[in-house]
């Protein structure tokens, strides 16, 4: 019994013991969560100060994760922190010397698989396909045949040349506005395109009856005629179409090249600003080569001034479109078209009783500089207005990133 009993007394010190250790476990670990449960409570804004100040980055690339597992090279990146108002004075907040740095680090900080696209320094440079090019010049050649059927013909068949060709020339320079270096998405700027082409066409005729009493008949597709025409600028512009490719081509692949070496935006933007600059010039004076050619065969004025502050105003608008800054082109391009309208307009409204004084302004700018003074002055406003402003848009990392790689 008494080892019994002594042996119950064990197992009783024994359990309780047991207990009482499990009880002093169960209490350690219930203080221990309750602990953390209360850590848990309070700790969330504490830890993640703690954890901003350990690593600025990572709210940063939580915030942008998509642009990041998008983002075929650390450019893209670097262009899309751009857009949403990050500079390089942002970038030194989170430890780096420039927006491209930092974009090196959240690009290599996002996990990929083992699809990842190619990175465009290590992808082959594109070179222009067959199609391309022919697209490039086919609006160039059918306006010259459009242009010869007209010299050619006479009457009733000199209108159906001339309607053919237009639809011809519109649905050739269509097509090739939806492939290569200067298609866009947005095609809100055609109506305006067409209306300043076609002024450049009939406008400065129309303007220079409209100021004398006429006209006194409709248009025959003669420089000589009651309404001339004036077919040398529209064709030169035409052909033109081929260099504005070209030119496109150029500047996206240099601003490309400069996205590449350059080591802050600061100097991204100081180094594509001549390029823009100096595709600009091209172009211009490639179309002021081709006036001169086109004059030369057609025995018309070349038409310099006006042709060429209507060739650069559509370059630099298309420009902008494609690389998305579309509201700027649009705004420009209907001051324009509205400025050659209302010049055209009072010219015919003065001839109202009591509106005499409406064709004041107009009168003087054609005693001045002739009828084509009026698309001079629309045009060359308009181009040097987008002319600026893409020397600040186009001169943007963000504004080539998301479209070269689809060029």
């Amino acid at each position: 019994m008494g080892r019994d009993g002594a042996g119950r007394r064990g197992d009783g010190r024994d359990g309780v013991g047991r207990d009482g250790a499990g009880r002093d476990g169960v209490g350690r670990e219930g203080g221990v969560a309750g602990g953390e449960g209360r850590d848990g409570r309070q700790s969330p804004s504490a830890s993640a100060a703690r954890r901003a100040a350990a690593d600025p980055v990572k709210g940063l690339l939580h915030r942008h994760r998509d642009l990041c597992e998008r983002a075929v090279d650390p450019l893209e990146i670097a262009a899309g922190l751009e857009a949403h108002g990050v500079t390089d004075r942002t970038a030194a907040r989170f430890r780096h010397r420039d927006v491209f740095s930092l974009a090196e680090e959240m690009y290599a900080r996002v996990p990929r698989d083992g699809d990842t696209p190619a990175r465009p320094e290590d992808a082959p440079t594109p070179r222009p396909r067959t199609a391309g090019v022919v697209l490039a010049l086919l609006p160039g050649v059918l306006c010259a045949a459009a242009v010869a059927g007209l010299r050619l013909t006479e009457g009733r068949p000199r209108l159906v040349a001339a309607a053919v060709g237009i639809l011809a020339v519109t649905l050739a320079l269509g097509a090739a506005l939806r492939r290569g270096p200067l298609s866009a998405a947005t095609r809100i700027t055609s109506t305006w395109t067409c209306w300043l082409v076609g002024y450049a066409l009939l406008g400065d005729g129309l303007l220079r009856n409209a100021v004398t009493g006429g006209p006194d008949g409709l248009p025959d597709g003669t420089a000589d005629g009651p309404w001339p025409v004036t077919v040398a600028p529209v064709l030169a512009l035409a052909l033109s179409y081929a260099p504005a490719v070209g030119c496109a081509h150029l500047f996206a692949a240099g601003a490309r090249r400069k996205l590449t070496s350059s080591r802050g935006l600061a100097d991204f933007s100081a180094s594509v600003r001549p390029l823009l600059l100096g595709t600009f010039a091209l172009y211009t004076g490639a179309l002021a080569a081709l006036l001169a050619l086109t004059g030369t065969v057609l025995g018309e004025p070349a038409a310099h001034p006006q042709a060429l502050t209507l060739g650069a105003l559509l370059l630099l608008a298309r420009l902008l479109t494609v690389h998305g800054h579309a509201h700027a082109s649009t705004l420009v391009l209907t001051t324009t078209a509205t400025a050659e309208a209302a010049a055209l307009a009072t010219a015919f409204a003065g001839r109202l009783p009591g509106c005499g004084f409406l064709t004041v302004p107009v009168d003087a700018m054609v005693a001045a500089c002739g009828p084509a003074g009026v698309p001079t002055a629309a045009c060359g406003i308009g181009a040097l207005t987008l002319l600026v402003h893409a020397s600040r848009r186009l001169t943007r990392a963000s504004a080539h990133a998301s479209t070269e790689r689809t060029r």
